[in-house]
């Protein structure tokens, strides 16, 4: 018997009950809700020859960018191959194999042909979308998703996905009003698309609007936030407002109760949280040993993992804060290692992720004309290591609170007058341009 999932295409080794599992578990992917991976493993506990099944399970694992999600992933792609795979799933089990092996580049090569094919595979148009974001391709966060339409209507039950998808890469390309009359269609159709949530909170923040973000993410977070695996970065998103309107007890407040109440070991959440808790200290505000410590040691389990660049700067920064210098010499050097290992994440640690770790440890050594140096160098090709502009931000204002505390006037003047110019509504970035009249000038 042929069994088709709900867009139409066919699925190995699937009865009706794994395919009604499957698209639950894809759609619990899709808005970052509920488990879709004990979801899926308990379809694959009845129908272990289901080779999609196993295809999920090993996205589930390996889109997470953590180093113990890969023998999981190649345990599910070896259990995948052994029906009878039609040529979707051969696709679909290269770019994983490549997954496996680093080669992120190759991935979503592999996923865009398969995609010209398959246009209604929104599993492999998630898993790219998710690669693109990793990567820092900004165009293809958008036009990835665009290409695919032709396919696609609005009555479609995935619509909202979509919509959310080209939400985000809209707001990555710079077209925040477009992004964000998207982005408020897909969570109208679907409140707990927290993809949706997330690609109008970034528009909110890029806008320099922490008001307007307010506004859109605290009254519904009854939306974005119950069982949801996404909810930290809604959060921090949240915090980030917060930051930029001076408000630092409702961000740490916001920290201790939302973003490290469940003390995650989550990659994605232990990056939001080093990112908040190093800004905090680029102000000069004390968040605590107690919650440096805590996240330092959540990161150390995966200290010499290399996986991902962008993951090990926000490690850094944990053990920078903790003032645990043996963990900070070690990062560093699975950094260094990273660029020398093939794979996307050499390229991405080589240009980016090696400079940055420097520049965090030349900071906090007080060596800041070394730190403003390299991140100077860096800080236009940034997006090559992954991340959203809104994460990426925190190079910049590394930056120019170098030039700041190393009496660098001019590079102070320079950087002060760029934000205040694209952040006109925040209260630190007037500081910066005021802190310039205090330095002396060299003539």
């Amino acid at each position: 018997m042929t069994v088709k999932d709900s867009r139409g295409l066919v699925m190995t080794g699937a009865d009706a009950a794994a395919a009604e599992a499957f698209d639950k578990a894809l759609g619990e992917f899709q808005c970052y809700v509920g488990n879709p991976v004990a979801t899926i493993e308990a379809a694959l506990a009845e129908t272990p020859a289901f080779t999609m099944g196993h295809i999920l399970r090993a996205y589930l694992y390996l889109s997470g960018t953590e180093g113990p999600g890969i023998p999981v992933g190649r345990e599910s792609a070896a259990a995948a191959r052994k029906g009878q795979p039609n040529d979707r799933e051969r696709q679909h089990l290269a770019a994983i194999d490549a997954l496996i092996e680093g080669r992120w580049d190759d991935t979503v090569a592999m996923l865009e042909r398969l995609l010209v094919d398959y246009p209604r595979d929104i599993l492999a148009l998630q898993v790219a979308h998710l690669f693109d974001f990793y990567r820092g391709d900004a165009r293809n966060l958008r036009d990835r998703v665009v290409r695919r339409l032709h396919a696609w209507s609005p009555a479609d039950a995935n619509w909202h996905a979509l919509l959310s998808m080209q939400s985000f890469g809209n707001e990555e390309m710079g077209d925040y009003a477009r992004a964000q009359a998207l982005g408020e269609e897909a969570v109208a159709l679907q409140p707990r698309d927290g993809w949706g949530w997330h690609a109008v909170a970034h528009v909110h923040e890029m806008r320099n609007d922490p008001e307007a973000g307010i506004r859109w993410l605290e009254p519904n977070s009854g939306h974005w936030g119950p069982d949801s695996i996404f909810d930290v970065h809604n959060w921090w998103h949240l915090a980030l407002y917060h930051l930029e309107l001076d408000r630092l007890d409702e961000v740490l407040r916001l920290y201790d109760t939302q973003i490290r109440v469940e003390r995650s070991s989550v990659v994605l959440d232990m990056v939001d949280a080093s990112a908040m808790l190093w800004r905090l200290k680029l102000r000069g505000h004390d968040a605590g040993q107690a919650r440096w410590s805590e996240i330092a040691a959540a990161w150390e389990a995966l200290i010499d993992d290399g996986n991902y660049c962008f993951n090990d700067a926000h490690a850094l920064m944990a053990f920078i804060g903790a003032g645990r210098h043996d963990l900070v010499n070690r990062q560093l050097a699975t950094l260094r290692r990273s660029a020398q290992q093939g794979g996307s994440n050499e390229v991405m640690a080589r240009q980016v992720g090696v400079p940055v770790g420097e520049a965090l440890v030349a900071f906090e050594s007080g060596d800041f004309a070394g730190a403003a140096e390299r991140l100077q160098r860096v800080r236009t090709i940034a997006g090559r290591f992954g991340g959203s502009h809104a994460q990426r931000d925190i190079l910049d204002l590394t930056l120019i609170e170098a030039a700041k505390r190393g009496g660098d006037a001019q590079l102070l003047a320079a950087l002060a007058t760029e934000r205040v110019t694209n952040r006109p509504n925040s209260p630190l970035a007037r500081r910066y341009r005021d802190a310039v009249a205090t330095l002396p000038r060299v003539a």
